[in-house]
């Protein structure tokens, strides 16, 4: 069965009908069932790994394991975990090689376990392997490389490593394959998954730069444009200040645009944190808003009705994030509000918690579309609403930012004629 290469280097081909062996003690045969069954349960890679090198101690001589995964469509091997009983450890998570020119490609060709029985004498033969230098520094003797494999495509190695030389033989190869395929599929679910969770926090973080970047050029071309148009640097005529208008729309939108995915990746990374002061929630929170809105308030020729109380509420929140809430709420609906319409701004409050409610005359929406409503990125498809432009970030934000507050939101609608916000938190 072995194809010797040299006294310190050993494959160990598959054999074709490989079923497990049946000269496996039940006590062995036993360990091995728990072991797949518990892999398969297995819900992240480190789980995975931290239970196969525990359990399978009586099984393989193992001071050390690691696993690592073909990246770049197969030209390169990362690292992506390494435990061991012993440290410092010098080969850890991260390390990468190349796989063209490295011994570890007749590995993946051939799906053949291999063992290393001298690694201070397999380093002599390949002195420019990087890998084999930093585990003899670790005091690693002998190795056993295992590939990975689903659905006969390699997608990575598991590393059993002794600091003993000669640890390994034929015997624990077997062993090895009778997990292998349990144990190919776990690993590489789990590492999938992992790759899906980097990629997102690698996206988010990626618009959160960018969204941060566009937020102040666009809200100086804003300023400068409106100042320009009020005539503070010459008189403009009215077709060269329609011109302006239309850049100071189209530098808003965006302008709103970035705000909306800047704060959709605070969330996502988790680095929205609740500050909470005392404030009075008329002055602080609800004039500030109608301020923000009341140019699209001006330009859609929409009264603004106000029902607000004359006492002062004074509320403990985070007076930036509310802010955030009434201004998506209110321009929302503005902006799928009627030309010349109204909206409605309600605010009360009870012994223990303050509301706060808008309302817009305009095509609503139907019943059974309120469950798409403040899901990241949905919006509804009806034609009067599509023909308005939105991310479906919004109400979304919205709804985390009263979920830290600890508050509630909801929707309601008669389907063309009306819509309504309605957002309560505690006093």
């Amino acid at each position: 069965m072995e194809e010797k290469i040299n006294e310190n280097l050993v494959y160990f081909p598959i054999p074709e009908n490989f079923c497990e062996d049946d000269n496996f003690s039940d006590h062995v045969k036993a360990l091995l069932d728990h072991v797949n069954q518990k892999i398969a349960a297995g819900n992240s890679l480190e789980e995975i790994i931290d239970f196969l090198f525990t359990t399978t101690q009586s099984l393989f001589p193992c001071d050390r394991i690691g696993v690592a995964f073909i990246e770049e469509g197969g030209r390169r091997m990362r690292l992506h975990y390494a435990k061991a009983n012993y440290s410092p450890l010098y080969l850890t998570k991260g390390y990468a090689a190349d796989i063209q020119g490295s011994s570890l490609n007749a590995v993946f060709n051939s799906l053949q376990p291999r063992i290393i029985n001298n690694l201070e004498e397999y380093h002599k033969n390949n002195p420019r392997s990087e890998s084999t230098r930093l585990l003899i520094r670790e005091g690693v003797r002998s190795s056993m490389t295992c590939p990975l494999s689903v659905d006969g495509r390699p997608v990575g190695l598991l590393f059993r490593s002794s600091r003993e030389p000669a640890a390994y033989t034929e015997d624990h190869v077997q062993i090895h394959l009778s997990i292998a395929e349990r144990l190919s599929q776990a690993v590489d679910k789990a590492y999938r998954i992992k790759e899906l969770e980097d990629a997102i926090n690698s996206y988010m973080e990626m618009l959160g730069f960018v969204t941060h970047e566009l937020k102040s050029p666009l809200a100086s071309i804003i300023t400068i444009a409106r100042t320009l148009n009020e005539g503070y640097f010459g008189e403009i005529n009215p077709e060269h200040s329609k011109i302006i208008e239309r850049i100071i729309s189209k530098a808003e939108y965006l302008h709103n645009l970035s705000m909306e995915y800047l704060n959709l990746s605070r969330f996502e990374n988790q680095s929205m944190k609740l500050n909470v002061s005392n404030i009075d929630f008329i002055q602080d929170i609800i004039k500030p808003a109608i301020d923000i809105v009341e140019p699209q308030i001006d330009e859609k020729k929409i009264s603004l009705v106000r029902h607000l109380p004359e006492y002062t509420i004074n509320a403990a929140c985070d007076p930036d994030l509310m802010k955030i809430v009434t201004v998506n709420i209110l321009s929302n609906a503005v902006k799928y509000g009627n030309i010349a319409g109204a909206v409605t701004i309600t605010v009360e409050k009870t012994d223990t918690l303050l509301q706060v409610t808008i309302r817009n005359e305009g095509p609503g929406f139907p019943e059974d579309k309120k469950k798409l409503l403040f899901r990241k990125f949905s919006r509804i498809d009806t034609p009067d609403l599509m023909q308005r432009k939105g991310s479906g970030i919004g109400l979304y934000v919205s709804w985390n930012i009263i979920q830290l507050h600890g508050g509630t939101i909801k929707a309601d609608s008669a389907e063309g004629q009306w819509a309504e916000f309605t957002y309560e938190i505690p006093l």
